[in-house]
Formats: structure tokens, C-alpha cells, sequence
């Protein structure tokens, strides 16, 4: 093998080309030995060149080899292939973009995937060392022996020059092409289409069983036999959703003011609300403390701060003690790691939901850089919009995503996903000399007061959000109001339509318009954007 790679098993080279910081590619660790079959993977991977990545998963990697043309079932092609550094084999999901810039940096696909056996051998790293490897394997588009064969020794760069081909067995295929076939197997989507809009961005910041995310879910949450029998309950009962029994009460009792030609909204559709959006909210959700809002006697009434998972709660519910907490601070908060917890906060009389921006695992390093557009008494909604608009103006000119939300009241409020690594003191820094820079255009809409009798009724671009334990409400909470407005993600573009209004989507139609636009705000769960230095 090249001296200058891993022998199977490791993955000090495959780290050391690449900034996790920045690539959303997992890190990984070797892993032990499967408890069913050794999986494959083939990825279509457009870097400098189109090239596909061959892998087999021995020895707790993936051992790759990049195939220039691909690889094929036709018996009577040669094709070469370059064996590459060991990869991870959380590896074998990735889907997504690798930045420019970034070693591979380009567009990645799930070409194919699926099962795999060393034949004539037990010991395929063996195999692969004294330069032959025969694999039958089992995937979606690739079947029966290929076979790969090293031609002489590692070039100056320790790359070493393989064959594969395919054996004339009966799976082989004459002339067939992989370029015949350019759709990813697990999103059915092309390397352009994934470029444009990736289906699925994989969390370095997360575990490996919950790092590969779906960027556009579908909105399916309880069948439609579930929620005929939470209306079958009447006053309450034990609601069985998302294998959960649920105990749920009052669910007649009217929890927020009716709007005009409208009906109040009664607490069963607030569990049916949470019930339906939660695949949708709860990647905002997972893995964070959250900070709820309860209002036990409706929006009507004064609610209050509840963070405390009470002693009631049931033993399923997940949570997270707080190490830090001193005597009289919460220790224990409700963690929406699962759909029915949120379904369970709902029925706890929770009509918002706030979660941290920071993760549990690292409490003191914010994931999110957020700005606040806060209107002041005189703040009109058409002064918001300027003020959301030169935000809009000022990230493009950083060349920085940013993500806006309507508030639900009478705000907006805009996400900058950013990756783990600076403390809140910094992200807190960076946010206030933005919204400095923005009020200075208009200094007669902003007050940078701290007490609102103080502000002249102007707006506040509040950055003092940025710290630990202080949350804004979370995507698609709703917000104790009539109507049972939410907070609704909306894209740059929609600030100019004349439709828009802080609270222009309820609980009622906000699901309709995820299905029909999908989740404009997935952008904000790639967490691979550092923050620009400013001048």
C-alpha cells in the first residue's frame, strides 16, 4: 500500500485534508465490525474532474477507489481507478455539497448503494494490500463480481493506479454506461439539481445517526386514523401518536382569541398542530434545551417562562440536566429529541416553543448568529420591511446566508447559521456591528436603547439575543395571539410581495404552505459558514 495512507482502520489522512469546520463531510470514527453485511457505496462526485467513488466498507472504513468513467456491468470494459485515502462509513450517506475550496469541493450524489462479500477471502484488507480484491456485491444498479486489480507501484504522490472490472457473469450487461443513469438512488435527484438545492446535508456537529438531514421533508405527522381518534376523545383521554401514549386534557378549552370571521382556536388544535408539523420543526428542535412559553388559561391571559421538566412528566420524555445550573436555576430541560415531546409540550400548555441556539453538547457555542428587527410603538410594518430589506442588502454584500422568519407579532427576525466554534461573546460582537451598520442608514427608525420607554417608540435591531439561554421563538411555534399566528419562515424575495404581514400564516394554513414551497428555511441546519471578518 502508498506509505501515504491509512492502513484500513484509520482515518488520520482522510482528516488531515479536510477542515470540518467548513465541509460538511462527517469526520467519523472507525467503527466496529458490522453486525449484518458489509455495505457499499458509490458516489457520483463532480469536484475538478466528474469522477465516481467506488467504496467498501472493511476494516471500520470505507476503502475508495475514484473511477474517472465509473464503474460498469460491462464485462468486456477496463476501467481505472485510483486508490484514495479510507473514509468514514457514516460516509456512505453523504449527499451534498463539499465547498469550494475545500478538498473534493463540488457536488456529491448516492449513486448507488447496498451490500457487499469478499469472494476467495476472508480478510478483504489483506486482499486490498497484496493488490487484488474480488467483491460480489448487491446494490440498486450494480450486481454480481467486479474486480479490481493494483497496476504497479504509488505514483510521486502516493496515489496508486488500480483496474476494475467486471466479471461475465450473469448480471453483466454489454455497453451498459453509468452515465446512463445520472440520478442519485436515496433522492432520485442529479448532481445539478443537488447543487441547486441539496436534499440532504450531513452535520458534522451531530452524532452519525443524526447527521444525514432531509432538507425538504415531507409534512406527514399522525395518519389520518390518529387524528380521528384524538377528535373521538372529547374533554381528553390517552392519545396514542408517534408510538407514544399520550395523556391529554381540556381539549375543548379555547386557548387563543378567534381573528375576525374565524372561529377561536381550541387547545385539540394546538395537539393536532404540533402533532403534524413536528417532522418539520423538530430538526430546530433536537438536541437543544428548550425555553417554553406556557399559557395553561389561553393567550387571553398572562403566560409565563416554564423550563423545568416537571416531576409529572412521563419517564419516556427526553431531557438534559444542565451542569452549570446554580441553586435555584433549572436543572432539567425538556429536549425535543423525539415528535411526541412536542406534542407532550403542546398539551402541557406550552403555545410557544423557544429552543437554544447553542446545543446541549456544547452549551457555550452558539450554532446560530441571530438578529432581531424589533418594532417600536411608532415602527409601522413598512419601516420593518426597509429594515429587513437592508439586512437582506448587507449579507449579500458579506457574502453570508442568512434565513428570515415573520415573528408572528409584529417583527422579523433572520438566522445566520453558522459553524460551532466561536462563544456567544464573539457571535454577539459580529451581530452588533451588522445591525449597527444597517441603523446607521436609517438612524431616525433605530434606537439603540435598552428599556423600551426609553426608544421614542422606535425600532430595536436587538443583538443582545446572542447569549446563552436566551432564545427567539422557533420556526413554526405558533405565538399567543388570535388566531394562533406563527412564526413562519419566508424567503428574501417575499419581502417584497404585498401580501406580507408579520402574523400571515396561523396554525390553520401554514401546513398548506409547506407542502406547497417546502421548508424555505432549511438553509440555517448547515452549519459549515464561518462568519466574515469586518472591516
Amino acid at each position: 500500500m502508498a506509505p501515504s495512507r491509512d492502513r484500513a482502520g484509520g482515518l488520520e489522512t482522510y482528516r488531515s485534508m479536510r477542515d470540518f469546520d467548513r465541509t460538511p463531510e462527517p469526520s467519523g470514527e472507525p467503527a466496529p465490525a458490522p453486525a449484518e453485511a458489509l455495505r457499499f457505496v458509490v458516489q457520483r462526485h463532480r469536484a475538478r474532474r466528474l469522477h465516481y467513488d467506488l467504496r467498501f466498507e472493511m476494516g471500520g472504513v470505507l476503502a475508495s477507489w475514484a473511477v474517472p468513467r465509473g464503474p460498469t456491468l460491462d464485462p468486456a470494459a477496463r476501467r481505472m481507478a485510483v486508490h484514495v485515502e479510507d473514509h468514514p462509513v457514516e460516509y456512505a450517506d453523504f449527499e451534498g455539497v463539499i465547498p469550494a475550496g475545500e478538498y473534493g469541493g463540488g457536488d456529491v450524489i448516492v449513486w448507488d448503494r447496498g451490500t457487499w462479500e469478499p469472494h476467495g477471502t476472508d480478510d478483504p484488507v489483506a486482499a486490498v494490500a497484496a493488490g487484488e480484491l474480488h467483491a460480489d456485491v448487491h446494490g440498486e444498479r450494480l450486481r454480481g463480481r467486479l474486480v479490481l486489480v493494483r497496476r504497479g507501484e504509488a505514483d510521486e504522490h502516493g496515489k496508486e493506479q488500480w483496474l476494475l472490472l467486471h466479471k461475465k457473469d450473469e448480471h453483466a450487461v454489454d455497453g451498459w454506461d453509468a452515465e446512463d443513469h445520472p440520478t442519485s438512488v436515496v433522492s432520485g435527484r442529479t448532481n445539478d439539481e443537488v447543487k441547486a438545492d441539496p436534499e440532504r446535508l450531513w452535520r458534522s456537529d451531530l452524532p452519525a445517526a443524526e447527521a444525514s438531514i432531509e432538507l425538504h421533508p415531507t409534512v406527514t405527522g399522525p395518519g389520518d386514523d390518529a387524528l380521528a381518534a384524538l377528535d373521538d376523545l372529547g374533554e381528553g383521554g390517552t392519545w396514542e401518536v408517534f408510538g407514544r401514549r399520550l395523556r391529554v386534557t381540556n381539549l375543548d378549552k379555547v386557548l387563543f382569541p378567534a381573528r375576525a370571521d374565524e372561529p377561536p382556536v381550541t387547545k385539540r388544535e394546538l395537539v393536532r398542530y404540533a402533532a403534524r408539523i413536528a417532522p418539520v420543526v423538530l430538526p430546530y428542535l433536537r438536541g437543544r434545551a428548550l425555553n417554553m412559553h406556557r399559557y395553561p388559561e389561553g393567550a387571553g391571559r398572562k403566560g409565563f417562562w416554564h423550563k423545568q421538566v416537571p416531576a409529572h412528566a412521563p419517564s419516556w420524555l427526553p431531557r438534559w440536566d444542565n451542569p452549570e445550573a446554580d441553586p435555584g436555576e433549572t436543572t432539567t430541560y425538556l429536549v425535543v429529541d423525539e415528535p411526541a415531546a412536542l406534542v407532550w409540550a403542546a398539551n402541557f400548555g406550552a403555545l410557544e416553543w423557544h429552543a437554544w441556539t447553542s446545543l446541549t453538547a456544547e452549551p457555550h457555542r452558539p450554532t446560530y448568529a441571530l438578529f432581531d428587527v424589533d418594532p417600536g410603538p411608532s415602527t409601522d410594518w413598512d419601516d420593518v420591511v426597509l429594515l429587513a430589506r437592508l439586512h437582506r442588502d448587507a449579507f449579500e454584500h458579506l457574502g453570508v446566508r442568512a434565513y428570515p422568519k415573520l415573528t408572528g407579532r409584529r417583527g422579523i427576525q433572520v438566522w445566520v447559521p453558522i459553524t460551532t466554534g466561536p462563544d456567544f461573546d464573539e457571535t454577539r460582537a459580529w451581530v452588533e456591528r451588522v445591525s449597527r451598520t444597517v441603523g446607521a442608514v436609517v438612524p431616525d427608525l433605530v434606537s439603540w436603547r435598552w428599556e423600551v420607554r426609553d426608544r421614542g417608540g422606535q425600532a430595536r435591531l436587538d443583538f443582545t439575543q446572542n447569549a446563552i439561554n436566551k432564545t427567539l421563538v422557533a420556526p413554526y411555534s405558533p405565538r399567543a395571539a388570535a388566531g394562533a399566528p406563527v412564526s413562519a419562515p419566508i424567503t428574501w424575495d417575499e419581502l417584497d410581495e404585498p401580501w406580507l404581514r408579520p402574523d400571515a400564516f396561523t396554525i390553520r394554513t401554514v401546513l398548506d404552505r409547506v407542502a406547497e414551497r417546502g421548508d424555505v428555511f432549511r438553509g440555517v441546519l448547515g452549519g459549515d459558514q464561518r462568519l466574515p471578518r469586518l472591516g
